[in-house]
């Protein structure tokens, strides 16, 4: 029996102790891709990595505009990661700009519409309200469109 220690600064390990190797399926191309809503539900934009744990799917999410805009949030986020990855996609690219200003113009209205989303919302504000906007827990107490 190999009585070698773990040791944090050569990172010997017992022998009888394999390495694990993680993959990740790379994406081929963002065709086909789950519309924005159910990426959000299914964790992914892209059904060929859209791979459930225990097979187990989330529900859907209520139709509010909290839930749209974090939808293109998600997309977007989800997009960039893809752009990492595939920088010469010049269709992915071009969604991804789509997206940006389809989150810009989403979240203006939000925030117009039911008070700032984060901090950087407070830009021009006549004064600091950020406090007042409910809490995520206190959203069931204002009416969302």
């Amino acid at each position: 029996m190999d009585e070698r220690r773990n040791d944090y600064k050569t990172g010997t390990l017992p022998s009888r102790y394999p390495l694990a190797t993680a993959l990740t399926p790379m994406q081929r191309g963002v065709d086909p891709a789950y519309d924005a809503d159910q990426a959000l539900i299914r964790g992914t934009l892209f059904p060929g990595l859209d791979l459930p744990f225990m097979n187990m799917v989330n529900k859907d999410l209520p139709s509010t505009p909290m839930t749209e805009l974090m939808a293109i949030d998600f997309v977007t986020k989800e997009l960039g990661l893809y752009l990492d990855t595939h920088a010469e996609d010049s269709e992915a690219f071009e969604l991804f700009q789509s997206f940006l200003a389809l989150g810009k113009e989403a979240q203006r209205r939000y925030v117009q519409m039911f008070g700032p989303v984060s901090q950087a919302d407070m830009l021009g504000a006549d004064s600091y309200t950020w406090l007042n906007a409910p809490w995520p827990w206190e959203y069931c107490a204002r009416k969302e469109g």
